[in-house]
């Protein structure tokens, strides 16, 4: 009987721990809608996350950065890829991001840069000031693009209390603590 208890008890200890999906609604009041925000579980001490091995992707395609938004792990590569028939040029003035200036390319070329630190990197063409959009590199794997309508899910997220952070280029951040247990919802609202 104790050996079977303590196999019981040994297997416990091996699986891993519960996770669920942390979902809701932002509510974005001054923009448009909410297509452009990002919804992020903020770093958690003593906890590192590898970066992945497959490269993220912006595209320049029909002269607008493809996504606007780009929300993706601290380590991540991001590849530049310029789909126009025209010469691209992809640099930021952000600090996190080493202010870097990838130069100009032509057409099926593309450009890559590796995000390091914690960073929200407005991206920008010298060749075609008018096109703008961001990199935001976040210290977790949990997280998610939020949908025009608000709507919001991220997988897997291990049970526990974090500190869970909202960002959108045009409104304030904000954030708020969140007890994940299973299925959890979080709604959220921004405004200027």
């Amino acid at each position: 009987m104790r050996k079977a208890l303590f196999g019981i008890l040994i297997l416990g200890l091996a699986l891993p721990a519960a996770a669920g999906d942390l979902h809701g609604k932002l509510t974005c009041k001054g923009a448009k809608d909410c297509a452009d925000a990002v919804v992020y579980v903020a770093a958690i001490a003593g906890k590192t996350f590898p970066a992945p091995k497959e490269h993220a992707t912006v595209d320049q395609k029909n002269m607008v950065f493809v996504p606007r938004v780009l929300p993706v792990l601290v380590g991540t590569t991001v590849d530049f890829l310029n789909s126009d028939a025209v010469l691209h040029n992809v640099y930021t003035n952000a600090v996190c991001a080493d202010k870097f200036n990838l130069g100009t390319w032509p057409q099926g070329q593309s450009k890559s840069f590796t995000f390091t630190k914690e960073c929200i990197a407005e991206l920008l063409c010298k060749v075609h000031p008018e096109m703008q959009g961001f990199v935001v590199a976040v210290p977790t794997p949990y997280f998610a693009a939020v949908k025009a309508d608000g709507g919001y899910k991220i997988a897997d997220v291990p049970d526990g209390s974090y500190t869970v952070k909202v960002w959108h280029p045009k409104l304030k951040p904000a954030e708020k603590s969140v007890t994940v247990a299973g299925a959890t919802a979080a709604d959220f609202e921004i405004a200027k």
